[in-house]
């Protein structure tokens, strides 16, 4: 039986979520090295209005605790992040060098921002198919992005656009239609230029061969080999999210024991709606004990 650690994506961040961190001082003193002053004022309430300070505060915050999980004896086999959070279960898993990682992913909040500065993001809908979303979306300019649950579905596009469809969504019978605190469009074709143009930028990385398997968030499917690796990180951000299918997918490979990353517990709720056959927490409501004892159980 195995471990699966999960890390967010954006909508779950807040102010102050680096204070605390565990080991907080030496990993914000490597971000220091990498983006100077910045690296204190990331988690601040005025920074996280910011695409770039959001997605490194996940980055941060994803690796400084599975790195915490694994000095105390829990290690995963797999690692799978929604979005964002690829970068730190790439970071996690041996593929990305961790200031490689701070500085790719500056570049891609900065990217997205830029792309869409304003009046564009992401609405989940829930208790709808996708057949059903689908049809609520026709001629209305936007796009699904994730495919998070059988009845989860998340649309991007234009404020206005998502508003109606939220609306339909609701009088069709879905039981939330919430804007998500995210300010860009991800996960569709929205996004394919900044996309192209974070992957020129990794062509200056050199990623390794993962020591753990890395379990890609857009295609449900585990890659070992750092180029497609490289190439599934760049272009994350134009993809559908397929959490429901990486799930599945971790559950076929053995996987027993999922352990959501702070901040937030998004995605334990989706891991247990994805059908998992073993136990799913969140270390934002348990403690480093409550994992390793869960860990040492999968073990006997």
């Amino acid at each position: 039986m195995k471990i699966l650690f999960t890390f967010p994506g954006q909508g779950t961040q807040r102010p102050g979520m680096l204070q605390n961190l565990p080991d907080g001082e030496a990993i914000l003193a490597e971000v220091h090295a990498v983006l100077g002053d910045e690296a204190y004022q990331l988690d601040t309430a005025d920074a996280l209005k910011h695409t770039r300070a959001v997605q490194l505060c996940l980055l941060i915050a994803g690796v400084a605790w599975a790195n915490e999980l694994i000095r105390h004896e829990v290690k995963p086999d797999i690692v799978s992040g929604l979005s964002i959070g690829a970068y730190p279960a790439a970071v996690v898993a041996g593929a990305l060098d961790f200031r490689d990682a701070l500085r790719l992913v500056a570049l891609r909040g900065d990217l997205m921002e830029q792309a869409y500065p304003h009046g564009y993001g992401l609405t989940a809908i829930v208790g709808l198919t996708l057949n059903q979303v689908e049809k609520l979306m026709a001629e209305s300019g936007t796009y699904i992005a994730n495919l998070n649950a059988e009845t989860q579905i998340v649309i991007a596009g234009r404020d206005e656009d998502m508003a109606e469809v939220a609306r339909k969504a609701l009088a069709a019978g879905a039981s939330k239609a919430t804007r998500l605190a995210v300010s860009v469009p991800s996960h569709c074709a929205l996004l394919d230029k900044p996309a192209a143009e974070l992957a020129q930028a990794f062509e200056s990385v050199t990623l390794s061969r993962p020591s753990r398997a890395y379990l890609s968030g857009s295609t449900g499917r585990v890659l070992w080999e750092p180029q497609k690796i490289a190439v599934d990180l760049a272009f994350n951000m134009a993809r559908t999210v397929q959490w429901q299918d990486a799930m599945v997918s971790a559950n076929q490979r053995d996987a027993r024991l999922a352990i959501e990353m702070p901040p937030g517990s998004v995605l334990t709720g989706l891991t247990h709606l994805a059908g998992w056959q073993g136990d799913a927490i969140c270390m934002e409501r348990n403690s480093v004990e409550v994992a390793q004892h869960l860990a040492k159980r999968l073990s006997r």
